[in-house]
This record gives structure tokens, C-alpha cells and sequence, in this order.
């Protein structure tokens, strides 16, 4: 296969690029209309006992309360005749527009709801459903808020402010959009003075971001495709940006610096394309066969916010390296000594040949004959930092996303701290319980009563009345909340959402008898939250098991050892479990908020799974870089600690200018105005340079001296089977293509890894 790739390229280098190009339009044309086909929110099971609570509500009832507008008298109080007579006015607009249903406030009768009242008076709340899909409802809402917002009635008697789940929903959609420029407008001419200064020429420097347009360009496309046929997070974009920019970066880094390599040697122009598909390229495809499959795992999740992540990660990868091997080999053809061009005047960025004498004198290898020297010695430091900075998760919580991962100024968040500083009760965040089926009044008052009767719970309205304390109030029944064939109950509660309280209430409503022959549905935020963490535990076994089972597989076939993958994954659990402690310890414990401008909460689960995925994908794609080459090297007969330091002296320079780059286009969102992007982007880019540098420069080369002989141990069958279906950098054909004289200059050359 990389022959006919090395051939093409050479022989009918102006069409691929032209093809290429054509392509690069297309996808970025479809690509232009993924925003619109996008979705917030996707954080619940879609087969969770609240999701189809909420099915079901929407279906009989109208729909959940995801709208709340706070409503406050410009002067005195809402009962005042100005503000009442303008609040009416407001409920009457309201219920007259068709994407509006179950609109309910203060001013509904002559007494007043008390609970939609604050305690001073001055503040009323209005509740309603928008009606549609995610997008939809975003829509609506906008639509809505920007009409009702501001000052209202008569003599501007009222003020209104908008709240609630579509409201936080539309307000985060627009902050990812923002966010994602801004992160660009950092991370592009950042990575490209970087190139700069990695490769000391404009052209070259400029080769990477080609591939990084192709990428973040089809994997646009991709998304918009998948929106048109399934339920795709607008969060996913993110992700697409920054490993887009990063992965594409990645590859063409290692493709240039093999290309540059072998005409420094005296490598024609088509030898040199040649010898770089079969080594760098080779690399290139396995390193993205890892990272996929990393991401792949979050496919088994049922959240679609978690699998848009997949389908973007998985499609990302595969449009960088096909990218890379195709369009690259290209450039190179078409370009040929020109691929220098514009160099700067950075004498120690000189490109030359990968000689065993740079590599014996690089400060990589320099780093691990230093390691192997005194193993223990070295790397007990690094890794006591490392458990200390893991220390944090033994005391993680977890959560899902509300307005609080918005900034303190955005309006829905405004709101939702006034409901519950300012109001007896939530009714935004009240538990809905759902029986689909008839039941008669008498049960049904028993199951509301004893409902009321729970901690925590300062009311419960019910078709059959509202109950508080066990007992049923003077308050007239509520016929809307009943059906012929459905019953809807309200429990309002006083505790702070998403608490581990309110999540205990969600568990205690569920274990209460309900009226013979019925099987209610208890839904509402706080439900959702506890079925997502109850989804997310279920399936981690399987994503965990399926990433490490790959992992296992694709590094014994690539080393012929059993005991480099279970290295490389005990390595990669340590580098991401201080990766997550730190995240701990500042995101749920709130180091740095003031700094970073967010407020502390309990981990975002889903953002937490996806974390850990992308990092541990990121971290194999450098440990394939790494261990190849020194595998490389070992097969050739060098020793085990000569075959490390000398593998490290190669590839260390090439590892850390990638993981730099690749780290850049994730801390890039740490400007995020979103908490939950701003975790997802620091922690991914510092499990980057955690991985390149104290695994790769430390841990890698002590572990390698400790395991002596035994770290390429393999039982016989195993080694038969890597021997038939085995994967290698080197051999026959890649040797044919070699410059010549170039085995000559470095005994490396014959079976090098491309990095």
C-alpha cells in the first residue's frame, strides 16, 4: 500500500493536489453548515427512567418547564395594580405565541401561586415549555427572549430576565461559538511561530497547517453529515478545532522532518518521498490507528454528547493521516529542495542527517543514560509527583452541566441564582413524576401525601390538590395535571439542585409505593443527573476495557512484546490520573477560579470520560513514536539500555516539539468563557506534556533499565503469531528506497521509524 501511495505521489503529484484541493472546497462548503444542524445539551440517557419521564410530559402534558422569566416590579411590589395588571398582560402575550405551552405564573388567579412569589415581594416568576427540538427550542427561545426581555408594561412597569434550561442551552451554544473563534485566533499564529522555530523555514513551517485545514475542514463536513441523519453535539466542534490542528500538525511534522532528513543525505527528490512514506508515513497511519481507537470507546455510550466526540475524534484522525499520506508526499514532489526555502537565521535549528552521534549527544539521550544509570534513584521523584498530584481524586464528585459552567454575568445564570436565593422552593429544578396510565384520585392523594412527607420537599402538586407535610393544603386541585389516561405530579423541593441531598430525594421518590398497578417515572434535573452518572459508571467498564484491549493489541503487534503494552498502560494510568488530580484540584476544589474566572463544581462527568479518552489516545500516539524506534534499534542488535537512549537521542527532539504543538491547540481553550471547555482544554494539554516529558524523558527509560531483557519477553506461540501478522517499520522495501550511502551514515537508517 505505501508503495502505490510513494508511486502516485510521484508520478501524478499535480492531480492529487488538485484533487485535493477540489475535495478541501467541497468539505469546506458542507462543512459551513454544521452549525445549524448541531445540538446543545445530549448529557442524559436516551433510555433513562428521566428521559422518558420527560417523553412522556412532552407527549400528555405539554412539556417540562424549560423557560423561567423572572419578572421584577420597577417599583414596589408585583401585587402593586401597575405591575399586576402588566404582569397579566405578559402571561396573556405569552400564552399566545404557538411556540410556547404549559405557561403558568403568580398572576394566574385572584390570590396568587405564593411559591412563584419572592419572599420580599418584589419578584414574580412566569414558567413555560418551548416547544421543539434542542435546536428548535434554542431557537424559540432566542426568539422569545429577545421580545420579552428588558422593561415591560405600561411606564416600563415590570422588568423581565430570562432563565431556564433553554435559556442556559441557547446562552452556552453561543459561548461555544465564540470560544471556538477566539481559540483559533490564539492557536494558529501561535503554532505557526512555533513551526518557526521547529523547522527555521517559512515553507516547512508553513506544510503542517495545510494538513490542519484539510483535517478541521472534512472533519466540519463529517459533522454536518452526521447532523443531517442523527443527533450531534455542537461541543464536538471543539474537540474537531483542536485535534484538527494538533493531529495535522503531528503528522506533517513527522512526514517533513523524514523528508528533509533524507535529502540532507543526498536522497534524490523521489527516493527521498519514497523512504518517507515508507517510514514516516508507516508510523503516521499506526499512530492514527491508536488515537482512533482510543476515541472509538466513546461510542459506547449512549449520551450523544459523548459519541458526537467519538464520530468527531474518529473522523478528525482519519482525514489527518489520510491527508498526510496523500497531499504531503505531494507537496514534497512538487516543491522538492524548495521545502526549505525561507530559512531563518536559527543556526541550532540546522536540519542534518540522524546520526548515531547526534543521538548519543542529544539532550534527550543524554536525559535517559543519565535515568538508566540510577533508575530508581530518578524516577521514584518523578513518580511520587505524579501520585501526589492524583492524590485529589479520592475525593472527586461528579456532576452535570447548568449555569454554572456560564460565565457570572450571563443573564440565565443570573436567574437561577435568584429562584433559589429569593423563592421558597425551585420550580425550575422540581422532580416530575410521571404515571402513564389512569389511576383513580383516592391512591393517587396517598402517593402525593406521602411524597410530600420526604426531606427536603416543601410542596407537591398533584391533579388531586397540593400537598405539604404529609397532607393536602387548601389549595384547589390542579386539573392540568391530570389526563384520562396520565398522571403528572409536581414535587417542589427547597434543597440546591444537583446536591448530593437532592440527588438522594431523586432515589428516595423512586422507592415510594406507588398506587397499585402503576410504575411511575421520576424525571426532572436532578434525575437526570443521577441517571447519567448511573449510564456513565455502566458503560465505563466497557469503554476502559475495549481502549485497553486495542491498546494491548496494536502495540504487540507493532513490538512483539507482552510486556510494552502492559508498560505503556500502567505508564499512560499514572500520567493521566495526575492529569485528572490536578484538574480536581482546581476545577471541583477551585484553585485558580478567580484567575480563570469560573466557578467550583463538581466534576462534569461526561467531560471527564471524554478527557480521558483523548489523553490516553494522545499519550499512545507518542508512545508508538517512542518504542518503535527503539525497537528498531534493539532488533538491530544494539543492547537494551543502548537501543532507549538511543532511541530517545532520535526521537526526543521530534516528540516534544509535537506534544508543544499539539499542547498549544488545547490550552487554546483555557480561554474559554465555558468551565467545563476551559477543564477539557487545560487537562488535555497538560496530560500532553506530562506524557512527553516525565513518562517519555523519565519513566519510559527507567522502566526499560529496570525490565532489562525481559521488556521484549513474548510466549513462543505469541512471537509466531507476531511474525506472521506482526507490523514493522523497516525491511526490504523500505531499504530498497534508502539514499544511497545513507546506511553508510547512520547504521540507523536501514530500519528507521520515520521520527
Amino acid at each position: 500500500m505505501f508503495d502505490r501511495i510513494a508511486e502516485l505521489a510521484i508520478r501524478r503529484s499535480r492531480l492529487v493536489l488538485v484533487v485535493a484541493v477540489v475535495a478541501t472546497a467541497l468539505m469546506g462548503v458542507l462543512g459551513a453548515g454544521a452549525f445549524g444542524k448541531l445540538l446543545g445539551g445530549g448529557f442524559d440517557d436516551p433510555a433513562s427512567q428521566s428521559t422518558r419521564a420527560a417523553k412522556v410530559i412532552d407527549e400528555k402534558f405539554g412539556g417540562e418547564t424549560n423557560l423561567v422569566l423572572l419578572v421584577r416590579a420597577s417599583d414596589g411590589r408585583v401585587d402593586a395594580s401597575a405591575a399586576a395588571r402588566s404582569g397579566q398582560e405578559l402571561v396573556a402575550d405569552l400564552r399566545a405565541e404557538k411556540s410556547l405551552a404549559n405557561v403558568v405564573s403568580y398572576w394566574d388567579t385572584d390570590t396568587g401561586i405564593a411559591d412563584l412569589r419572592s419572599r420580599d415581594g418584589r419578584e414574580a416568576i412566569v414558567l413555560a415549555h418551548v416547544k421543539g427540538d434542542e435546536t428548535q427550542q434554542q431557537e424559540n427561545a432566542r426568539a422569545l427572549i429577545d421580545a420579552y426581555t428588558g422593561t415591560y408594561g405600561d411606564g416600563d412597569a415590570l422588568t423581565v430576565r430570562a432563565g431556564g434550561g433553554a435559556a442556559v442551552g441557547g446562552d452556552m451554544s453561543k459561548q461555544v461559538v465564540d470560544d471556538l473563534v477566539l481559540a483559533e485566533a490564539i492557536a494558529v499564529p501561535l503554532t505557526l511561530v512555533l513551526l518557526l522555530f521547529v523547522f527555521g523555514s517559512v515553507v516547512a513551517a508553513l506544510l503542517p497547517l495545510v494538513i490542519a485545514v484539510i483535517a478541521i475542514l472534512g472533519s466540519f463536513a463529517q459533522l454536518s453529515l452526521l447532523g443531517s441523519v442523527t443527533d450531534v453535539s455542537v461541543s464536538a466542534t471543539n474537540l474537531t478545532t483542536a485535534l484538527g490542528l494538533g493531529l495535522g500538525i503531528d503528522y506533517a511534522l513527522l512526514m517533513i522532518s523524514r523528508f528533509r532528513e533524507q535529502l540532507a543525505t543526498g536522497a534524490s527528490v523521489d527516493d527521498a518521498v519514497r523512504r518517507t512514506v515508507h517510514t514516516a508515513g508507516r508510523t503516521v497511519a499506526f499512530s492514527a490507528a491508536t488515537v482512533a481507537a482510543a476515541l472509538a470507546a466513546l461510542l459506547v455510550f449512549p449520551q450523544y454528547f459523548l459519541r458526537s466526540f467519538g464520530y468527531a475524534g474518529v473522523g478528525v484522525v482519519a482525514v489527518a493521516a489520510v491527508s498526510t499520506l496523500f497531499v504531503m508526499p505531494a507537496l514534497f514532489v512538487v516543491l522538492g529542495h524548495r521545502v526549505n526555502s525561507g530559512r531563518l537565521p536559527l543556526p541550532w535549528l540546522k536540519q542534518g542527517r540522524a546520526t548515531a552521534r547526534t543521538s548519543r549527544t542529544s539532550m534527550w539521550g543524554r536525559l535517559a543514560r543519565t535515568v538508566m544509570r540510577r533508575p530508581a534513584l530518578t524516577a521514584l521523584p518523578v513518580l511520587a509527583v505524579l501520585l501526589v498530584a492524583a492524590s485529589p481524586l479520592l475525593g472527586i464528585t461528579f456532576g452535570t452541566p447548568d449555569e454554572r459552567v456560564l460565565p457570572a454575568g450571563a443573564e440565565s445564570r443570573q436567574v437561577s441564582v435568584a429562584l433559589r436565593e429569593n423563592f421558597n422552593g425551585n420550580d425550575e429544578s422540581a422532580l416530575h413524576v410521571v404515571i402513564d396510565g389512569p389511576v383513580a384520585q383516592a391512591p393517587l392523594s396517598v402517593y402525593a401525601a406521602e411524597l410530600s412527607g420526604l426531606g427536603g420537599v416543601v410542596r407537591v402538586d398533584a391533579s388531586a390538590g397540593t400537598y405539604v407535610d404529609g397532607q393536602r393544603s387548601a389549595d384547589s386541585p390542579n386539573s392540568a395535571l391530570g389526563r384520562p389516561g396520565a398522571q403528572r405530579i409536581t414535587v417542589v423541593s427547597d434543597l440546591v439542585p444537583r446536591s448530593d441531598e437532592a440527588q438522594d430525594l431523586v432515589r428516595e421518590a423512586r422507592s415510594v409505593e406507588p398506587p397499585a398497578g402503576s410504575d411511575p417515572l421520576v424525571g426532572g434535573v436532578d434525575a437526570v443527573l443521577v441517571d447519567s452518572k448511573d449510564s456513565i459508571s455502566g458503560r465505563l467498564p466497557i469503554a476502559v476495557a475495549l481502549v485497553a484491549l486495542t491498546t494491548f493489541v496494536l502495540l504487540f503487534l507493532f513490538t512483539g512484546s507482552v510486556v510494552q503494552p502492559l508498560r505503556a498502560l500502567l505508564l499512560n494510568v499514572v500520567s493521566l490520573g495526575a492529569t485528572l488530580g490536578v484538574m480536581t484540584w482546581i476545577f471541583q476544589d477551585g484553585h485558580f477560579s478567580s484567575l480563570l474566572g469560573f466557578s467550583a463544581q463538581p466534576m462534569e462527568v461526561s467531560m471527564t470520560v471524554l478527557m480521558f479518552c483523548i489523553a490516553f489516545g494522545l499519550s499512545m500516539d507518542y508512545e508508538v513514536f517512542v518504542t518503535s524506534r527503539i525497537k528498531e534499534l534493539h532488533d538491530l542488535g544494539e543492547d537494551n539500555e543502548s537501543a532507549v537512549a538511543n532511541g530517545l537521542g532520535h526521537t526526543g527532539r521530534i516528540v516534544t516539539a509535537a506534544a508543544c504543538l499539539l499542547a498549544v491547540s488545547f490550552f487554546a481553550f483555557g480561554t474559554s468563557k465555558i468551565s467545563f471547555m476551559q477543564m477539557f482544554g487545560l487537562g488535555s494539554g497538560l496530560a500532553i506534556l506530562i506524557d512527553a516529558v516525565a513518562v517519555r524523558g523519565v519513566l519510559v527509560p527507567a522502566a526499560m533499565r529496570l525490565l532489562g531483557r525481559s521488556a521484549w519477553y513474548a510466549p513462543g506461540f505469541l512471537r509466531t503469531v507476531h511474525g506472521r501478522f506482526g507490523l514493522s517499520e523497516g525491511g526490504p522495501a523500505a531499504a530498497s528506497v534508502a539514499a544511497p550511502g545513507a546506511e553508510a551514515e547512520s547504521p540507523y537508517a536501514k530500519n528507521s521509524t520515520g521520527v
